[in-house]
C-alpha cells in the first residue's frame, strides 16, 4: 500500500499596494533626513581638519581617527563640566519627581473642589515662555543672598540656582502625567488602605507610589535628558565658567579667531554619550511608560 502524500496549500501573497509602497519610501526617507546629521557629524569629526580644509567636507576621506574626541576631551574639560551637570541634573530630577508625585497624588485620590484649578496652576507655569520672564528672575537671583549656602554667597551663579529653576518649570508637567496615571488606578486599593488605619503618608508612600514606578521611570528619562540639554538657563543664571554645565563646555572649543568644525563636532558627540546611556538604561521603563492605559477602554 502506497502511501499518500498530503499537500497543504499553498498561502496566497497579498498583492502589493502603491500606497503602502510610499508608506515605507517615505517612512525610510524620514529615517535617513534624520539620521543624516548625525551620520555627517561623525563623519566630520573622525576626519582632520586639515585634510577637509583642503579637499573639502565633501570628499573621500584619507584618514579616519579618533584624534579629535581625544582632543575634544582634553581641551574642554569636559569631565570637569560632566560633573557640574551631574549635580544640577541628579538633584534636579528627584525633587522634581518628588513634588510633582505628591501634587499628583492630592489632586487625582482625594475629590474637592478646586483639584482641577489647583492642577492648572501647576500645568500653566509650562506654558510660560522662559524669554518672558528671565529679566525679572535674573533680578531675583541677583538680589537673593545665600551666605555660607553658595560658593557665589548668592542664587546667581550657583548650581542650586539652576537645580530651583528646572524643578520650578518641570513640576508641572510631571505632576499632569502623574495625575492621570494614578486617576487609573483602583479606588479601592485607597478605600481599603483607610479603613486599615493607614495615614496618609503611607497611602503616598508605600501604596500609591509603586504602583508609579513605570511613569516615575519614563518621567526620569525624559527630565534627565531635558535638564542635562539645557543651555539657556545656564547662559542666562551662571556667569562663572568653571560653574558651568557640560553644554557650556563646548565654548571652551571655539578660538577667539578660529574654530576647528571638526572638533566641536567630535565634542557635540561626547556630550550626547550620557543621554544615551540613560535612555538605554531605561529603555524598557520608558517604552512601558508611555504605553500605560493605550489598552484601556
Amino acid at each position: 500500500m502506497s502511501a499518500s502524500t498530503v499537500t497543504a496549500p499553498s498561502k496566497r501573497r497579498a498583492p502589493i499596494r502603491p500606497a503602502r509602497v510610499l508608506l515605507h519610501v517615505f517612512l525610510a526617507g524620514a529615517a535617513l533626513a534624520w539620521l543624516a546629521p548625525l551620520l555627517w557629524a561623525v563623519f566630520s569629526a573622525l576626519r582632520p581638519y586639515s585634510e577637509t580644509s583642503a579637499k573639502g567636507y565633501v570628499s573621500w576621506p584619507d584618514t579616519l581617527n579618533l584624534d579629535n574626541f581625544k582632543n575634544a576631551f582634553q581641551q574642554s574639560d569636559m569631565l570637569h563640566y560632566f560633573g557640574n551637570t551631574l549635580v544640577i541634573a541628579v538633584p534636579a530630577v528627584l525633587l522634581t519627581l518628588f513634588l510633582s508625585s505628591m501634587v499628583a497624588f492630592y489632586v487625582s485620590r482625594f475629590d474637592f473642589r478646586l483639584n482641577l484649578a489647583l492642577l492648572l496652576v501647576f500645568t500653566a507655569g509650562n506654558l510660560l515662555p522662559q524669554q518672558v520672564i528671565i529679566t525679572p528672575l535674573y533680578r531675583l537671583y541677583l538680589l537673593t543672598d545665600l551666605p555660607g549656602i553658595t560658593a557665589s554667597g548668592k542664587l546667581y551663579d550657583s548650581a542650586l540656582g539652576l537645580v530651583l529653576i528646572h524643578v520650578a518649570f518641570q513640576s508641572g508637567f510631571c505632576a499632569f502625567v502623574l495625575s492621570n496615571y494614578m486617576r487609573s488606578l483602583p479606588h479601592e486599593l485607597t478605600e481599603a488602605a483607610l479603613v486599615d488605619g493607614a495615614s496618609v503618608w503611607r497611602l503616598y508612600w508605600q501604596i500609591t507610589l509603586p504602583l508609579c514606578k513605570p511613569a516615575m521611570a519614563a518621567l526620569a528619562t525624559l527630565l534627565s535628558i531635558w535638564i542635562y540639554n539645557d543651555f539657556f538657563w545656564a547662559l542666562v543664571l551662571i556667569s562663572t565658567g568653571e560653574n558651568m554645565p557640560i553644554t557650556s563646555a563646548l565654548n571652551n572649543l571655539s578660538g577667539q579667531y578660529f574654530t576647528d568644525p571638526n572638533l566641536v563636532a567630535a565634542g557635540a558627540l561626547l556630550t550626547a554619550v550620557p543621554t544615551l546611556i540613560v535612555y538605554f538604561a531605561l529603555q524598557r521603563q520608558f517604552v512601558s511608560g508611555l504605553t500605560l492605559g493605550s489598552n484601556k477602554g
